[in-house]
């Protein structure tokens, strides 16, 4: 049997052709047809780039959809149910992976990238333990927004906030305004940066108490007066990529004696060259915390919180949804994504 799939180019754009779709492999294996894709920042720094291992690939990691077929042994879902579909994935055989810390396996992305995380077709297959049942009032598009919060919701637990602390959190795209309702939701203070208005728009109807733009206002002189002039508890850099030698130096400015930085944005590949003022960051003994995606925290699979989360209000996600499109438009779809300040894109949703 085949089925519909956008495949990366050789240019990194996409190209919709038929492919063979996947099959159960095991018992706990489920089937399910994918609804709703997203696009997140990660899929944008791919975007228009020649990368030969991507190339003929389905890739996508933020998906929500229907359970098709099961295997003999799977309890939790069944055909006709609404599902997110976890796509964070290790081999199961790693140290990391016994101890559910899953997203530091070193096999993770060959992994994932083989069944879970392969939003961009019509159909996709996993481990039963990888499909959350949807409640009847939360849509499609609203799941598929399940895997940001998720990675906002490790990079939280990373931080250990807590009531009452000041929170920087620089970038106001889907992970950063993710951070915001988290934090909010937490008793936090929250200030946040951006240099697109319209995304500051919106984090003040998500709540923020401040929003500068950062091509406009010193982020680190907003910081210090956001606090009294202490510097934040805990800075989230939610940006990423490209701006790490930019946005990296403002959350270490941005933090006080003895606060964190959390380093939620991702790198790309290779040494990067980033100035960072080390002897201020060792006397005042301020912590730089990586994350990485998400696994579990204490009894719970972060993904599961999340959903719970967003099912009970806590967290808004169909704010954050401005653009939708087919799959046979995802070109278009990620050109409104990558070009957001002229677009004001925030979460691209992709039916699929």
């Amino acid at each position: 049997m085949l089925m519909k799939a956008a495949l990366k180019t050789a240019e990194g754009r996409f190209e919709i052709t038929q492919v063979p779709q996947p099959q159960i492999p095991n018992a706990d294996w489920v089937l399910a047809r994918v609804r709703v894709a997203g696009i997140c920042g990660t899929d944008v720094r791919h975007w228009g780039k020649h990368e030969p291992d991507l190339e003929h690939h389905i890739t996508g990691h933020e998906l929500a959809g229907e359970v098709v077929e099961v295997g003999a042994a799977v309890a939790n879902v069944a055909p006709g149910d609404r599902v997110v579909i976890e796509s964070v994935m290790g081999d199961g055989e790693c140290e990391w992976c016994r101890v559910q810390q899953y997203n530091l396996c070193p096999n993770l992305y060959e992994v994932r990238t083989k069944c879970v995380s392969r939003a961009y077709g019509e159909f996709v297959t996993g481990p039963a333990r990888k499909f959350y049942k949807l409640p009847d009032h939360v849509s499609f598009e609203e799941a598929a927004l399940i895997d940001t919060f998720s990675v906002c919701l490790h990079a939280q637990h990373k931080s250990g906030l807590s009531i009452n602390d000041k929170v920087a959190i620089i970038g106001a795209g889907p992970i950063g305004l993710g951070q915001l309702m988290l934090a909010k939701a937490s008793g936090a203070d929250v200030l946040i940066t951006d240099v697109v208005d319209s995304a500051l728009e919106l984090a003040l109807e998500l709540g923020a108490d401040v929003v500068l733009n950062s091509h406009r206002e010193d982020s680190v002189a907003a910081a210090k007066a956001f606090t009294g002039g202490r510097g934040v508890d805990i800075a989230f850099e939610c940006c990423g990529g490209e701006n790490m030698p930019t946005t990296l130096p403002q959350a270490t400015g941005m933090a006080r004696r003895g606060g964190k930085v959390v380093i939620v944005g991702g790198f790309d590949k290779g040494v990067i060259d980033i100035g960072l003022e080390w002897q201020r960051i060792q006397m005042s003994e301020i912590q730089l915390i990586p994350s990485a995606s998400f696994s579990f925290h204490g009894l719970d699979a972060e993904q599961g919180m999340a959903l719970e989360l967003l099912s009970k209000g806590k967290i808004n996600a169909s704010k954050l949804i401005t653009h939708r499109f087919g799959l046979g438009q995802i070109n278009e779809a990620f050109e409104a994504a990558a070009a957001k300040e002229e677009t004001g894109a925030t979460f691209v949703a992709i039916s699929i």
